[in-house]
């Protein structure tokens, strides 16, 4: 398994800008897929989030955007769009196709001269394929930074990692740029950073942070159970960001579903958000490591 792209009916691509402190992430599902989101962080940046609404007319989206750029980034959802309308993927009003593309934002402003823009998310859009995600400073992670919160500026990154549950594919992405520490919890080792500083001071300037995050998976899940799904994946960022979900991060947690058939019970449904919270923990872990951070200090 290689991270997001390996879940049928998910493509997905990187742009990066030239001079690698910016990008996107885009993801396509040219057949549609039922999404969910989860919002733990404090100061998000979003596009259409209400298409995830359960209650929504509309019952698929047919892409999703992660990008740096604060606000100005959501602006990638534009060239994405397009791609889509072009190839007549979209929610059909009876004048045409309608892409229904959300978008999530970090911030990265003032580590370069570039934003991403529409034509980043139409470059990336026209690359999207099945072929595993590079990891690391790229993407939506290219200009990422971890570990402020002890007093550090780290490289964080672009990650994706996959679970098998009930003979479904779980799999997520992440792209870490967190006010917190990165801690492996499979062993209690610092990835990044290491304890909060104590104090009134605790390491100055906290502003300009935010984990993106999208999990996929080919599971037969419904609009309700992706956003169960999303809230349980929300448990991969605090058992690997230290602190997580504070006042200045915008963690946005998306789910997507593209499979078909019977929708799990609520056993199995759990079992699912369980493999969601592991995948989003590998993936950020590796997308810290893939960018050179990796510190690996034991507890």
């Amino acid at each position: 398994m290689h991270g997001l792209t390996s879940v049928p009916g998910v493509l997905g691509a990187h742009w990066t800008s030239p001079a690698g402190t910016t990008g996107c992430t885009v993801l396509l599902f040219p057949s549609g897929a039922r999404a969910g989101v989860a919002v733990p962080g404090h100061a998000p940046g979003s596009r259409e989030l209400g298409v995830l609404d359960p209650t929504h007319l509309a019952g698929a989206i047919h892409g999703l955007v992660l990008t740096g750029g604060s606000a100005h980034g959501l602006a990638v959802a534009d060239g994405v769009m397009a791609v889509l309308e072009e190839r007549g993927i979209g929610f059909e009003t009876g004048a045409g196709v309608v892409p229904l593309v959300p978008a999530a934002v970090l911030f990265d402003l003032g580590r370069g001269p570039d934003r991403p823009d529409a034509d980043s998310g139409r470059t990336a859009a026209l690359a999207a394929s099945s072929a595993p995600l590079p990891e690391g400073p790229v993407g939506a992670g290219a200009g990422a930074r971890v570990a402020k919160a002890a007093g550090e500026q780290l490289p964080g990154g672009f990650g994706s990692a996959a679970v098998r549950v009930a003979g479904w594919t779980v799999a997520a992405g992440a792209a870490v740029n967190a006010l917190g520490s990165v801690r492996d919890p499979s062993n209690g080792a610092w990835i990044a950073g290491g304890p909060p500083l104590g104090g009134p001071d605790m390491g100055g300037d906290w502003r300009g942070h935010t984990t993106l995050v999208a999990v996929a998976t080919d599971a037969p899940l419904t609009r309700v159970q992706c956003t169960v799904v999303a809230r349980m994946a929300c448990a991969g960022l605090a058992r690997t960001l230290v602190p997580a979900f504070t006042p200045f991060d915008g963690d946005t947690v998306y789910c997507v579903a593209t499979g078909d058939g019977e929708s799990p019970d609520a056993v199995t449904l759990s079992g699912v958000g369980h493999a969601a919270a592991q995948a989003v923990a590998a993936a950020v872990v590796r997308g810290v490591q893939a960018s050179g951070a990796g510190q690996s200090t034991s507890a």
